[in-house]
């Protein structure tokens, strides 16, 4: 069996560090305009050079977005970006309009081009018309079914990958093509500064009516109609692998180092279960149960067994994680038995603690007897946002782990 490519979004460098520390083989990142999410930090040229030199030091990928629909006085920028990427040797440019791809092929012929899930690919026949013009890879619209999948890799050359998101948020409208941001804020989604409207919670009265609102919903939280729930595939990675999926996605660019990391950690010690015992990976319930330690919404499987399976979750915004992020470990001692750590929210002295890393002793409970600040002060409450303090422990860590309650 052949590894699938795990990839991994990131919202900035920080977080591109997180992604390959937890096991992504590939990240995709956005520049600092000219993407679909331009209110992360993203990267400015000086730091995509510096991404593509970190991940091909280390044997991964980077994949840069450049999937706006592009407007006639954009094409100068994305000109001048597309030379770029093509001079620090980015591994592709992910990219959703013909235009785009047009110019791509004409001044930047060594980039490869991904073509984005904007472009809402659902038929094997748009599919070979994207292999034609010159793609290498296709990332699919989320609205397939795996069978319908099969059947467009069946349709298209050997060489033309096709790439599916695994996990993450959804959104309502088709391959997230939607307008509502732009009617309600002046912000369009299409071009990267989505307000994610289809999260708010909304109340419902007829027009004619004399401006009575109507009940919509049994609980107290409102109604959130448009709210979709987030993909979760990591029991069907098997399934995904059949249908002819090479790169598994992602989805978070705007998400947290902590969600990141789970995330991550969690598909990639998947896959590796799935290589080594095959479809009893199953039956390990520890790939599931780490999901439910970061913020998410209700899970779905959404379009890949040929039905909506129950895609809108109408109960809340986002349901908090089981876990909280706690500090970060930036070093460790094993003469002094010693972690250097950068708190992020508080715990204290007697607090039991659980380790979030890639390494063969996830989930080792650490219980706080001995912290002090770094002059050497004894701390009983951690409460300083980002203080760096000493932590005793005789579990062995690494720079990068994650110590969560």
């Amino acid at each position: 069996m052949i590894k699938p490519e795990l990839l991994a979004p990131a919202g900035n460098f920080t977080k591109l560090v997180t992604a390959v520390y937890y096991g992504a083989d590939a990240v995709y990142v956005g520049g600092k305009d000219l993407s679909l999410r331009s209110y992360s930090d993203n990267f400015s040229d000086e730091e995509l050079e510096k991404a593509v030199g970190f991940c091909h030091a280390r044997g991964k990928k980077l994949y840069v977005t450049l999937n706006i629909y592009a407007k006639n006085s954009d094409f100068d920028r994305i000109c001048d970006r597309l030379k770029f990427l093509e001079s620090i040797d980015a591994d592709a440019v992910i990219i959703s309009d013909p235009g785009v791809i047009y110019l791509a092929k004409k001044i930047a012929p060594k980039l490869k081009i991904h073509i984005s899930t904007q472009a809402n690919t659902l038929n094997k026949y748009s599919a070979k018309f994207w292999a034609d013009q010159g793609a290498s890879r296709i990332i699919l619209a989320r609205e397939l079914s795996l069978k319908e999948i099969a059947e467009i890799r069946d349709f298209l050359p050997d060489n033309v990958e096709l790439e599916a998101f695994c996990h993450g948020a959804m959104c309502i409208s088709y391959s997230g093509r939607c307008l509502l941001s732009d009617y309600f804020a002046n912000r369009s989604s299409n071009r990267g500064e989505c307000v994610q409207a289809c999260r708010w919670n909304y109340s419902l009265r007829e027009r004619n009516s004399d401006g009575e609102w109507y009940d919509i919903t049994e609980d107290t939280n409102g109604s959130y109609i448009l709210n979709s729930k987030d993909l979760n595939m990591i029991s069907e990675l098997d399934s995904m692998t059949s249908a002819g999926i090479c790169s598994f996605k992602i989805e978070g660019r705007m998400k947290s180092e902590y969600y990141l990391a789970t995330v991550v950690n969690a598909y990639r010690r998947a896959f590796d279960s799935l290589y080594i015992n095959g479809t009893d990976y199953k039956k390990d319930g520890l790939f599931e149960k780490e999901l439910l330690k970061t913020n998410h919404r209700t899970f779905t499987k959404a379009y890949a067994f040929e039905k909506r399976d129950d895609t809108v979750n109408y109960a809340d915004s986002q349901s908090a994680g089981e876990r909280t992020f706690t500090a970060l470990v930036l070093d460790y001692d094993e003469v002094k038995k010693t972690a250097l750590i950068e708190m992020r929210n508080r715990f204290a002295v007697g607090d039991e603690l659980e380790l979030l890393t890639p390494y063969d002793n996830l989930n080792e409970k650490i219980t706080v007897t001995e912290l002090t600040d770094t002059d050497k002060n004894a701390v009983s409450d951690a409460k300083i946002v980002q203080q760096k303090l000493y932590l005793k422990t005789d579990v062995i860590l690494h720079a990068g782990d994650i110590l969560r309650k």
